[in-house]
């Protein structure tokens, strides 16, 4: 089954997962984003993924990029969802609905 199971839970960040968002050029408020909004797809070892793409428009490794995709992997626990890493992806082109 895919989709948000309840999406209102709280969202716990490991330390792992703060240390790669910081690393990746990802915010807490766009991961928040991307597990509220968007569909949530099955992982290995009983975990969720999901993505959104959001306006980049900036340089990273010095090279500039319009788009960057967040992509977290997460569990769902009985009251909170813990992000376990957060992957991002970039890209020249627009995304539509940006």
């Amino acid at each position: 089954m895919e989709g948000n199971i309840d999406s209102n839970k709280a969202i716990y960040f490991t330390k792992h997962s703060l240390m790669q968002m910081q690393n990746r050029k990802a915010d807490k408020e766009e991961v928040e984003n991307v597990i509220r909004k968007s569909l949530w797809k099955f992982a290995e070892k009983g975990r969720f993924t999901a993505s959104l793409s959001f306006p980049f428009n900036t340089e990273h490794f010095g090279r500039y990029y319009k788009t960057k995709e967040v992509v977290p992997i997460f569990i769902e626990e009985k009251d909170r969802i813990v992000v376990i890493t957060v992957y991002t992806f970039f890209s020249q082109k627009e995304e539509e609905g940006l």
